[in-house]
């Protein structure tokens, strides 16, 4: 028997910009539930998330993110875009802060142990992070 190939699509989601991350989450990781790769993925997510609302859009309620996930037969894929001016590539450092008691980093760190790539946009204002699925 032949199998049919389906188009994959992105799901996209435009929220407002809140710390109120749970439903969103829970929606973003519904379909992978269960699998023993979501409590590595929530906590990446997260961390993206929080990245976004905080730093990209300012904890601004006016401003939106847009999420967008795809899941193909290899990879779970997550696009997050803030309302900011974006990260400078000297900011998207992927080790820990020097200092133990700075006040950010360890969101980013946290963001490249949880997947296996990230990519910025240009700007900086788009993350895109993946990781291949669980055999």
């Amino acid at each position: 028997m032949a199998s049919r190939w389906l188009p994959l699509r992105w799901a996209d989601f435009i929220t407002p910009s809140t710390l109120h991350l749970a439903p969103l989450l829970e929606l973003l990781l519904e379909p992978i539930n269960g699998t023993a790769q979501l409590g590595t993925l929530q906590l990446g997510l997260q961390e993206v998330l929080v990245n976004a609302v905080r730093h990209g859009n300012g904890n601004d309620p006016r401003k939106c993110l847009r999420v967008r996930r795809i899941l193909t037969p290899r990879w779970l894929v997550f696009q997050v875009q803030d309302e900011g001016s974006g990260l400078p590539p000297q900011g998207r450092c992927s080790d820990l802060p020097d200092a133990p008691d700075a006040c950010s980093g360890r969101g980013l760190f946290l963001i490249h142990q949880c997947f296996e790539d990230v990519r910025w946009s240009r700007r900086g204002n788009r993350v895109q992070v993946a990781v291949r699925r669980a055999a």
